[in-house]
């Protein structure tokens, strides 16, 4: 009898603590929200608030460009960022990498778009070697009123590899600094794009 009374004391421990244990759990990490920050912390900075646009904020840069520039209306868009009247490695390196990674997007490829802004005005045939292998790349002049906005994203200066992500509504909502990592942009793009509906 006493060996029965014994095995009805731990099942009643187990249950209590199979009830309790989670509850503790979920507490814990109420209270220690940094221990999960890692899983679901973006690469890239929010822009908070985002940053309200309008497509005639954009003119295209060429013929090409003036023609296709209603491809971005309704779709994500990186923006590659030409601060100066020279694209100078990191420049030339965050196109190539915007390039990379859309293509790295599989599926979702017909979701996001791309285009470069020239912040001053550039020798076209000049500029015009700096995207020589890459055809469907968008080419855009930013009003002032953009340039502005872009300004003060950055805090000043616009750093040269500068990335600018756009949602489809035409909100500013994420930047990148020159240097970034393609797949820490695929993973933000990734989970942007498996909550939005929009796109």
């Amino acid at each position: 009898m006493s060996n029965q009374l014994k095995r009805n004391h731990i099942l009643i421990l187990v249950v209590v603590a199979m009830t309790l244990v989670p509850f503790a759990i979920a507490w814990l990490m109420a209270r220690n929200p940094e221990w999960l920050s890692g899983k679901y912390t973006n690469h890239g900075q929010l822009i908070i608030p985002p940053v309200v646009t309008v497509r005639s904020e954009l003119t295209g840069f060429d013929t090409f460009s003036k023609e296709n520039l209603r491809q971005l209306n309704g779709h994500w868009v990186m923006i590659n960022i030409i601060p100066g009247k020279d694209c100078n490695k990191d420049c030339l390196a965050a196109i190539h990498n915007s390039r990379q990674l859309r293509l790295m997007m599989g599926k979702d490829l017909t979701r996001i778009r791309r285009v470069v802004l020239l912040m001053k005005p550039v020798d076209p045939a000049r500029a015009g070697q700096w995207w020589a292998e890459d055809l469907r790349l968008l080419r855009a002049r930013p009003a002032v009123t953009l340039r502005k906005k872009i300004h003060d994203i950055s805090k000043g200066e616009i750093p040269d590899g500068m990335l600018l992500l756009m949602d489809p509504f035409g909100n500013l909502m994420m930047y990148y600094e020159p240097g970034f990592d393609p797949y820490d942009v695929k993973a933000d793009l990734k989970r942007l794009l498996r909550i939005s509906q929009i796109g």
